[in-house]
């Protein structure tokens, strides 16, 4: 079958190296092995028909897999993409002091409790400065 794809690979040793090492190795994410398993096949010269065939997957996904390996050689260009989503509310810093508040007990701020409720901790985290606002609900997550 004659090669179609406008997106020719070829490999340097130690990509081919890194590449057979994801697809060998017993603790790769499938996903990752398998995106390594397409561009080796590519750069084989087998089209994204005979790929898409031989790995279960459709052929689509073998050209995808193929032009981003093209646009940007490398093991990073087998990761997932940057997705869109809601923005984090909370910064890493104020998840991490909220739950370090939670590992505190409460005496030592002064309550009169045993152990936090979470509604004692939203309070307290914005009392103390931590942030501006947290709904009792987002705490059980955080403890």
């Amino acid at each position: 079958m004659p090669m179609t794809s406008p997106d020719r690979i070829v490999l340097t040793d130690t990509q081919r190296g890194d590449l057979d090492r994801l697809v060998r190795a017993g603790r790769t994410e499938q996903r990752l092995a398998l995106r390594a398993g397409i561009v080796l096949a590519a750069a084989d010269g087998q089209p994204n028909v005979r790929i898409a065939a031989s790995l279960g997957v459709c052929e689509d996904t073998a050209r995808k897999w193929r032009h981003r390996w093209c646009a940007a050689p490398g093991v990073s260009s087998l990761g997932d993409a940057k997705r869109c989503g809601r923005p984090a509310v909370f910064t890493a810093v104020q998840v991490a002091q909220v739950k370090a508040l939670a590992c505190t007990p409460p005496k030592d701020s002064g309550l009169p409790l045993s152990k936090w409720s979470c509604p004692e901790l939203a309070v307290h985290a914005v009392s103390g400065g931590i942030c501006e606002n947290i709904s009792p609900s987002t705490t059980p997550a955080w403890n």
